[in-house]
């Protein structure tokens, strides 16, 4: 039973505790550097804890007033007394942190900004609001992995041919965006615990989003000027799953109609994308126009027919 007005978290209550012991555990994934400093913190008070009790104890335990009542608050007296005592430090805890902290990954420095691909352009970001929808941006900051494009694009392409019967567009379409979003997979966000994200097309993780995430710091443009941010990301189990979410986000959202509509059309179906509010980088549909015409020649065919849902426009303009 918690004494009412009282708040005990990891900073404040011995890590003996099991509540405070899993609140620090929890910090130490979330925080590594703060929790190091309490979980330091913790073992000079435990330290402090038990030179008092061996002080205690070389004392005469026998009297008038000694009893297991005024041992049990004795040792509680102690308890508290090792916190305060630990507050002021006495030394341990700084000496701790010291060694302790070359173990931890180092901190990027203040101001600083993420590398990226050199081929890579500027991430394009979401015009808010996105009334119906999450935003959609790319991240900047994500750990490269050895790939190319033609690479990328025969490894994500049984995917990406689903997703475009799905949707009514060329395969060419969609390895194109995944390419130009990702930088060919080279630049994704990654979960707290080092995992990928497999998020394809920088869609965030907005308030109605119930499933795992992945924090990165992205590029948005406001007024044509670039600033930095930090953001959180969706994060799926495969890349089947980010196609599928992708498919999801096009087809249930009307302002995506139009570009849906230019299914055979790639400028078309480019510019009613950045109109619609998919990114804010004011070349972004010149940016997928191209990447549409690499996949274009790795594939060796302009976007066919046969990979149109029906009903779709059967057009397979070139993207030039």
């Amino acid at each position: 039973m918690a004494l009412r007005g009282t708040s005990i978290d990891a900073g404040t209550a011995l890590a003996l505790d099991a509540n405070a012991l899993a609140s620090l555990k929890q910090q130490a994934k979330n925080a590594p550097g703060q929790a190091l400093s309490k979980a330091a913190g913790q073992f000079e008070a435990l330290f402090v804890s038990m030179v008092l009790k061996s002080m205690r104890d070389a004392l005469p335990q026998d009297g008038p007033f000694s009893s297991e009542t005024t041992k049990t608050y004795t040792a509680m007296f102690d308890q508290q007394l090792a916190l305060k005592l630990s507050e002021r430090g006495i030394g341990l805890r700084k000496a701790l942190e010291k060694q302790l902290a070359r173990s931890l990954p180092a901190a990027p420095a203040a101001g600083a900004v993420p590398e990226t691909p050199a081929a890579r352009p500027p991430a394009p970001v979401q015009t808010p609001p996105r009334a119906a929808t999450d935003p959609v941006q790319q991240p900047a900051s994500a750990a490269p992995a050895a790939t190319s494009p033609a690479t990328f694009i025969e490894r994500l392409r049984p995917h990406a041919e689903a997703a475009a019967k799905a949707l009514g567009v060329p395969v060419q379409f969609l390895l194109a965006q995944a390419g130009l979003e990702t930088g060919w997979g080279k630049s994704q966000p990654k979960t707290a615990e080092g995992a990928s994200s497999h998020n394809l097309f920088g869609i965030k993780a907005g308030r109605r989003w119930a499933g795992t995430v992945a924090p990165a710091k992205t590029t948005e443009y406001v007024e044509s000027s670039a600033i930095q941010s930090t953001e959180r990301f969706r994060a799926y189990g495969s890349y089947a799953d980010s196609f599928q979410d992708f498919v999801r986000l096009l087809k249930n959202n009307q302002r995506y109609a139009d570009a849906l509509a230019h299914g055979g059309d790639a400028r078309g179906y480019a510019q009613s994308l950045q109109r619609a509010g998919y990114a804010t980088d004011p070349a972004y549909a010149d940016k997928l126009m191209r990447a549409i015409a690499l996949v274009t020649r790795h594939t060796g065919s302009p976007p066919a027919a046969q990979v149109l849902a029906g009903g779709a426009d059967t057009r397979s303009d070139r993207a030039s």
